[in-house]
C-alpha cells in the first residue's frame, strides 16, 4: 500500500461530517474540499471552472490525494457544499488560515459587510444574507467571516468576527459603522491598531474632530502668504 503524506487542508478538514450517504460515495470529501480550497485561492468562482481546474491539476492533485474516480464533476462539488454544515465549515476554514497564513506587523485588515448574491428567496420569504469578513491584503484570501443576525446588525457582529482573529501588529479597517466606543477598546484589546471612517452618526466625535483640524490648520498656517 502506497502512503500519502498529509497536506495542511486534510489536518484541519477532518472532522468534517460528511452529509453523503455511503453507499452513494465516489469521491472523498477531504478531496472535493482540497480541490475547491486551491481553486478559490487562485480565484476561480464558479463550480464547472473549479471542474475544469481539478482537471487541469490532476497530476499534481494526485501526489496527494486519492481520488479514486478522477475528479468530481461540478455537480458533485455543488451538491456536497451545499450539504456541509456551514459552521463545521467555517470553523475548520478559520483554524486552516490562521495556521498558514501569520498576520505580520502593520499588515491592513480591512473588515467589511457584504450581502450574498442570489442568497434571497422571495417566493419562500427568505432575506438575503449579509456577512462581514475580514481580508488580508497580502495574502489575498478572507481570514474570517460571520453572519449578521437578521435580527441584529454589523455592529454586533463585528465583535464576534474580531474574536476569532488573531490581530496582534495588525491594521485593523472598519467604515463608520464599526466607528464604536467597544470595537475600538477590544482592537486595542486584542493588540492591533485601526483606521475607521468618522461620519456624522457619530455627531460628538464628528464635531469634536472638525474643530481640531480646524484649529490646527490656523495654528500651521499662521503667517503665512500666498
Amino acid at each position: 500500500m502506497k502512503l500519502r503524506p498529509k497536506t495542511a487542508i486534510s489536518e484541519f478538514f477532518s472532522d468534517i461530517k460528511d452529509p453523503r450517504v455511503e453507499r452513494h460515495k465516489r469521491h472523498k470529501l477531504i478531496d472535493i474540499i482540497t480541490i475547491t480550497i486551491c481553486a478559490v485561492i487562485s480565484g476561480i468562482e464558479h463550480w464547472t471552472e473549479i471542474q475544469s481546474y481539478g482537471e487541469t491539476k490532476y497530476k499534481w492533485f494526485k501526489q496527494f490525494l486519492a481520488l479514486p474516480h478522477g475528479v468530481p464533476s461540478h455537480d458533485t462539488f455543488s451538491r456536497v457544499f451545499q450539504a456541509l454544515n456551514p459552521e463545521e465549515l467555517q470553523r475548520c476554514f478559520l483554524n486552516w488560515t490562521q495556521s498558514v497564513f501569520q498576520i505580520s506587523k502593520g499588515e491592513i485588515i480591512p473588515i467589511d459587510g457584504k450581502t450574498l448574491r442570489h442568497s434571497y428567496d422571495t417566493a419562500e420569504d427568505k432575506k438575503a444574507i449579509h456577512m462581514v469578513s475580514a481580508w488580508s491584503t497580502k495574502n489575498k484570501l478572507v481570514l474570517g467571516q460571520v453572519k449578521v443576525d437578521k435580527k441584529s446588525n454589523e455592529i454586533t457582529a463585528i465583535p464576534s468576527l474580531l474574536n476569532k482573529l488573531k490581530l496582534k501588529g495588525a491594521i485593523v479597517t472598519l467604515d463608520a459603522m464599526g466607528c464604536q466606543k467597544k470595537i475600538v477598546e477590544q482592537i486595542v484589546k486584542q493588540e492591533a491598531d485601526y483606521l475607521i471612517t468618522l461620519k456624522k452618526n457619530q455627531s460628538g466625535l464628528y464635531e469634536a474632530s472638525e474643530e481640531l483640524f480646524i484649529k490646527a490648520n490656523r495654528f500651521h498656517n499662521s503667517g503665512l502668504t500666498y
